[in-house]
């Protein structure tokens, strides 16, 4: 059992406590567990119950210790799957609905019997939550956005959150005594940034159908559509639905294909095969290659399956050659605990030699994020210092003396330009005021353009996927302005960010404009989101030459020097 699994779990257990009205304290508890867990440095929790360190783990009590021994052993959490059976449906969408805390819950649910997304809205749309104390309009007004945000968004999970779903899943269906072979597909295969469904396709050596029977009587399942087919959708107790495509061994390049692209990529590509090709047998086809081989196209890697750009550009010979994990060769947003990371500047370092970066740039946040215990100007001095000592004890990874400084409401960049001036770069980005109108939020931020010490601007929208749409703001005049300026801008790879959204960095890489990909990482695991924005990337088409920190730490300098000397 890995630590964020984990971690996801107990968060679960604190919200259903939350929602049963447990005391606070016990709900405090698991939060406070799940932190903990979450920043563990390993792969295998057992390993760590094994030798002790598990129970003495700062924030893991005994009753949590009790639900991650369960995990270790079982990979589920009885507590649960008790709480969800006792929770009502209803309730749980209830939390996802943006703005609507625990504490408003219970007190519309005593108030006037809203118990679902639907009774909430009847009671927004009637006028009966305009009665209730402290939903005035502006309130009722906010809460028929989130539902309709949710209607939308509620039935998926964020792409990371996925990915811990669909492996034992996908284990699972591979260990079949008749499946020769199984693989991920659908939204997931994509690396889109949310996941509804999970798709897995298998080949089977005997009778498709009766594979896929046996999986909806598997313990767990909770609902089953299409249950006398060989593509059964499975939900299970956890609330994860499974589309378990089983198909003949001969079928199954065709098969992963269809159940990968969008339907308007698969649409489009077996539209151009019947012009072409009109006597071939897809579903006889070795390989995905030769797919889009009788297309007369390039071979079009997954993650760009998605809405036509890619045919044009496989039609007209253009298309590129992707970015992958190696091409990165440092890491430009990280915390240390300095502000609000969780480990040290040489932990840091030390990781990212583990990664087989160069370098890495320390940018922990500024003054005004006192929220996120923003540097004073005192403790910058004493961070580059420190920073200076490790460079000269150490030359596999050279550290960068980075910020993440707040662009103010006025537009102006945290710290003077005598501060400013300090760093090696400085990352800008938004963390406060976010309901300016987008005329105000857009000036804001072309105004910090202007600044010559900004260097690269940070996750541009402010988005929180499944939880914030991004601040309102002309990405297209804020794009030109950094290509004329000179800016980079971020593809922030935290799964829950990752914003600049992929359908924006085309644009951004027309205009000139360097892609800086940041994990926001606050421990070591976070490092890891790196590999989530490089396939976001990808999916956009983006090439090594596209990003800013696939060069060497000495270009990363040279591009904050040519900032400032052009300004």
């Amino acid at each position: 059992m890995d630590p964020r699994s984990a971690a996801n779990i107990l968060k679960q257990i604190a919200a259903f406590l939350e929602l049963a009205g447990e005391s606070t304290f016990k709900v405090r508890a698991y939060e406070q567990a799940a932190r903990s867990v979450a920043g563990l440095e390993t792969d295998d929790l057992g390993t760590l119950d094994k030798s002790g360190a598990l129970a003495s783990t700062a924030g893991v009590g005994k009753a949590t210790l009790g639900v991650l021994r369960d995990l270790i052993a079982t990979g589920e959490s009885s507590y649960l799957e008790q709480l969800r059976r006792d929770t009502p449906s209803g309730l749980l969408d209830l939390l996802q609905v943006p703005g609507l805390a625990t504490e408003k819950i219970h007190l519309l649910r005593d108030a006037i019997q809203v118990d679902s997304i639907d009774s909430l809205e009847h009671a927004a749309r009637s006028g009966e939550l305009a009665k209730v104390k402290g939903f005035g309009p502006k309130t009722v007004a906010r809460i028929l956005k989130g539902v309709e945000f949710f209607r939308v968004n509620g039935s998926r999970t964020l792409y990371h959150h996925a990915v811990q779903r669909a492996a034992p899943l996908l284990a699972a269906v591979r260990a079949h005594p008749h499946v020769v072979r199984a693989e991920i597909g659908g939204t997931l295969r994509r690396h889109c940034e949310t996941v509804g469904n999970i798709v897995v396709v298998a080949a089977c050596a005997h009778d498709a159908r009766a594979v896929a029977a046996s999986f909806t009587r598997a313990p767990g399942v909770q609902q089953v559509t299409r249950g006398d087919t060989a593509s059964p959708c499975i939900t299970y107790a956890d609330g994860t639905r499974l589309d378990l495509h089983c198909v003949n061994e001969g079928e199954f390049s065709h098969a992963w294909w269809r159940e990968t692209g969008s339907p308007d990529h698969v649409r489009a590509v077996t539209d151009i095969i019947a012009r072409v090709n009109p006597d071939v047998r897809m579903e006889q086809v070795h390989d995905e290659a030769e797919l889009y081989a009788l297309a007369g196209l390039p071979f079009i890697p997954a993650e760009m399956r998605e809405e036509g750009y890619e045919l044009e550009m496989a039609a007209s010979g253009r298309m590129p050659v992707l970015l992958v994990p190696a091409d990165i060769r440092g890491c430009l947003h990280c915390h240390s605990t300095y502000s609000d990371g969780k480990v040290s500047i040489a932990e840091l370092a030390e990781a990212a030699r583990v990664r087989g970066w160069s370098y890495i740039g320390i940018t922990d946040h500024s003054q005004s994020a006192f929220y996120a215990s923003g540097m004073s100007v005192d403790q910058v001095l004493r961070q580059h210092d420190e920073i200076d000592a490790l460079n000269a004890a150490q030359q596999d990874v050279r550290i960068l003396k980075g910020i993440e400084a707040d662009i103010l409401s006025d537009g102006l960049v945290d710290y003077g330009s005598d501060i400013l001036g300090r760093f090696d770069f400085v990352v800008g980005s938004i963390h406060s005021r976010f309901a300016m109108d987008r005329t105000t939020m857009t000036a804001r931020v072309l105004r910090a353009l202007d600044d010559p010490h900004l260097t690269i601007l940070g996750h541009p929208t402010g988005r929180l996927l499944l939880s914030r749409e991004g601040y309102p703001i002309d990405m297209d005049l804020v794009l030109e302005k950094a290509g004329a300026m000179g800016v980079a801008v971020e593809l922030n790879a935290d799964p829950k960010r990752l914003d600049l959204d992929w359908r924006l960095l085309p644009r951004a890489k027309a205009l000139g404009v360097p892609i800086n990909i940041g994990p926001d990482a606050h421990s070591i695991n976070g490092l890891d989101n790196m590999n989530i924005g490089v396939g976001i990337a990808r999916k956009a088409g983006i090439e090594a030459g596209d990003v800013l920190n696939t060069g060497t730490a000495d270009d990363i300098l040279e591009f904050a020097r040519a900032r400032r000397s052009n300004s």
